[in-house]
């Protein structure tokens, strides 16, 4: 049987062409992967820099003085963000795939996404290229939200430092986090594995066990756990992006890389193993998904196992989890989804009184 000829699209022809142009210039520099076949990370200027200092002027000044600022220091490079690490991390896999898949466009595109104006963009162009980071597409909105572009960058996972404009990603499907700076204990990352830490409820899945817990207590959601044992959890926010790495770990994995892959991913989570453990690890396999290590602590503390792990991000719920890995030197990232959000240390957070006026 004869299989069936794949359709070419405009935009598969203009795709051939540019890699043409592009090919003929021989520039040193990769050339970006199609859209739709990488993983596409897109992180704000404040987290890809520390702009702090600038953010000052910003706040107290306005926009114009800041603007201003910015043209008159555009020689000068940005100071390292707390996402610059993870950034440098993402190159390093890419490298590796290009040397075992040198036409390869499954590789990871890091986009620029920020609300700055068109004229700081020199500034962090003349940045992005003293660290030597690949970072070629570009978004900036001028005051405006970009949110309403992730979708057509066809974007896998959004950080940044604003929480509102993460909230409002992920309330359009989109996985997003709020990127923390870690405290003052320096945590050195591998410069060989991107390391990726995920809590589990409400962030590789949904909130529906976290609302038993609140709701009903332990005992209760461990009966329920034990219950529905085999059926799987819904999804969560970020159960997309661990399945575009594991999609990026399969590629080395058929090279017989396994034990060498540059990927690896963590579970951390404040489950109990015996108690309701099966149901997270069945959930995994029916997703068709892997994890490298899982850590089940039963409530005790995350800090000191991130410390040890030392990812480049890990992903949690909960500020209290947040709160505790920076304080051992991990950098961390909110995910604003679930029952969660009403609570603090285990206790609900007061709303404030609606007007009834």
């Amino acid at each position: 049987m004869n299989e069936t000829e794949p359709t070419v699209t405009a935009d598969d022809t203009d795709w051939v062409a540019a890699k043409v142009v592009f090919d003929s210039l021989k520039s040193k520099k990769p050339r970006p992967p199609k859209p739709q076949y990488a993983v596409t990370i897109a992180v704000s200027s404040r987290t890809l820099f520390n702009m702090d200092a600038e953010r000052k002027i910003y706040e107290e000044e306005g926009v114009e003085k800041y603007v201003a600022y910015q043209e008159n220091h555009e020689i000068e490079p940005l100071k390292q963000g707390v996402a610059f690490p993870l950034v440098k991390a993402l190159m390093r896999v890419n490298s590796r795939l290009r040397k075992l898949y040198p036409d390869s466009e499954e590789l990871f595109d890091i986009v620029l996404m920020t609300n700055n104006h068109a004229q700081v963009g020199v500034r962090l162009i003349n940045s992005i290229n003293y660290y030597d980071l690949t970072i070629e597409r570009f978004c900036m909105t001028g005051g405006q939200s970009p949110i309403g572009y992730l979708k057509a960058y066809m974007t896998n996972l959004y950080l940044s430092k604003d929480g509102e404009k993460v909230t409002e990603a992920i309330e359009e499907g989109i996985a997003a986090a709020t990127m923390f700076t870690s405290g003052n204990v320096e945590n050195q990352l591998s410069d060989t594995q991107l390391k990726v830490a995920f809590d589990g409820d409400a962030v590789l899945f949904s909130d529906e066990s976290e609302v038993i817990v609140k709701t009903h207590g332990l005992d209760t959601f461990f009966e329920h756990e034990k219950q529905f044992e085999n059926k799987p959890l819904a999804q969560g926010p970020l159960k997309c992006f661990l399945e575009a790495l594991g999609k990026l770990q399969r590629k080395f994995y058929a090279k017989n890389e396994r034990m060498t892959c540059p990927i690896r991913t963590y579970l951390v989570t404040a489950r109990s193993a015996a108690s309701s453990g099966a149901r997270v690890l069945k959930t995994l396999r029916s997703w068709g998904l892997e994890i490298d290590e899982a850590l089940f602590l039963a409530g005790a503390p995350k800090g000191p196992l991130l410390e040890k792990i030392r990812p480049h991000i890990f992903f949690d719920d909960q500020m209290f989890h947040i709160e505790g890995a920076k304080e051992l030197g991990t950098i961390a990232a909110h995910v604003p989804y679930g029952i969660g959000q009403k609570y603090h240390k285990g206790r609900p957070i007061e709303q404030p009184a609606k007007d009834t006026k």
